[in-house]
């Protein structure tokens, strides 16, 4: 198959930031590439062959989508499962596969996949709604003990759907639906490891990187690569983020994220089946972004070298606290002028508190220098509104 400057379509359900920055490579080797998006003034917009708008939760809207183009991926895991299954069926090349994906897509079933698959993850358990988890908790029998994590198994994402419960009263302010009650797990790190994969069965993991996160927020602050762990916890995360992807069977990119235990075990927080935050410093700090692989990966040509040249820091970019409308970033010159950072602007006309807005990569030879200057653009840079 020829895909380089010819009438071959590659398709992709979303344009935001993650579709945008694909996109980036889909120029570099000058592929044709149609996106469908529900916002007019999606980030990809600017970057694609064609786009489209519609609801991606939508059967027509997709199906007819995936009529027009030869291969289709994704950058959102909200997409309508039937109308891929169907385009499947009638012969269409859908990576990640929608079997995968309905793996994935609820959160309930991805943990009951590890549990089926002896995948490590923490002890959970699932609920119908809110109201069966509160007479559970109300039980004097119950095995779910305060505090525990409570995740909603749809729709949640950037820190949403996802609650810290301490008192039984802190389920008063959350939603009626499907959820699970999770093992607070006291954990000495997040990690998290990249698996590509393409459809010949070439797999190659990218370095574990480690996640610092805001207190409140619940979103990732910093991404550092490579995490700073030992080489054994490093190696034992890398073969259960490959345990995963084998039994998933899923081509393209696999984000695993992962608890470091005190005792240095890895539990399986949860998987992403498309370019993932945690690979963003990829793009500067790598021999091939995640990108570029994810691309690699669903038209089955050889892998890149996930390898880093050099140390990476992604810092995140949110909108500050008390801001909404049309975005200005504060201060983007002064950290333009120094060595080693590069910010990436997604491309999103209004701010809103922590909403991503963009991300900064910081590399250096020396990662405590890194770190340093990572801290100083998280202080310096402003995402805020006119």
């Amino acid at each position: 198959m020829n895909y380089f400057s010819s009438d071959f379509k590659l398709g992709i359900l979303g344009g935001g930031q993650l579709g945008k920055m694909l996109l980036f490579d889909t120029r570099k080797f000058d592929i044709q590439t149609y996106v469908l998006d529900p916002s007019d003034e999606a980030p990809s917009k600017i970057a694609c062959n064609k786009f489209f708008q519609g609801d991606l939760m939508d059967y027509e809207t997709v199906y007819n989508f995936g009529k027009q183009v030869d291969v289709l991926t994704f950058e959102i895991e909200l997409v309508n499962l039937e109308a891929l299954t169907q385009l499947e069926n009638e012969g269409l090349k859908v990576y990640p596969s929608p079997k995968t994906l309905k793996g994935i897509q609820n959160k309930g079933v991805q943990k009951d996949f590890y549990a089926k698959n002896n995948i490590p993850t923490a002890p959970f358990k699932r609920f119908e709604n809110l109201e069966n988890l509160k007479s559970e908790i109300v039980n004097e029998q119950s095995t779910i003990k305060l505090p525990f994590v409570w995740k909603c198994t749809e729709f949640g994402y950037d820190g949403n759907g996802v609650k810290i419960v301490r008192q039984v009263s802190d389920l008063d302010t959350l939603p009626n639906v499907e959820c699970i009650a999770e093992t607070m797990v006291p954990f000495k790190n997040e990690l998290a490891v990249i698996v590509v994969r393409n459809p010949s069965g070439e797999m190659k993991t990218y370095p574990v990187v480690e996640m610092e996160f805001h207190p409140e927020a619940n979103q990732v602050e910093y991404v550092i690569c490579p995490a700073r762990i030992d080489d054994k916890v490093a190696e034992k995360a890398r073969a259960v983020a490959l345990k995963v992807s084998e039994n998933f069977n899923h081509v393209g990119l696999l984000a695993v994220e992962m608890f470091q235990t005190q005792d240095d075990e890895i539990l399986v927080n949860e998987v992403a089946p498309r370019p993932h935050n945690s690979g963003h410093y990829s793009i500067e700090a790598s021999y091939t972004s995640q990108f570029e692989n994810h691309l690699r990966a669903i038209l089955d040509l050889p892998l890149g070298n996930t390898d880093s040249k050099v140390a990476g820091i992604m810092v995140n970019l949110v909108g500050a606290e008390g801001h909404s409308g049309n975005v200005v970033y504060e201060n983007i010159e002064t950290i333009l002028g120094w060595d080693g950072v590069t910010p990436h602007i997604y491309g999103k006309k209004q701010t809103r508190p922590f909403r991503k807005m963009g991300h900064v990569t910081i590399v250096n030879e020396d990662m405590a220098e890194a770190r340093r200057i990572a801290q100083e653009v998280k202080e310096t840079i402003k995402v805020i509104s006119e």
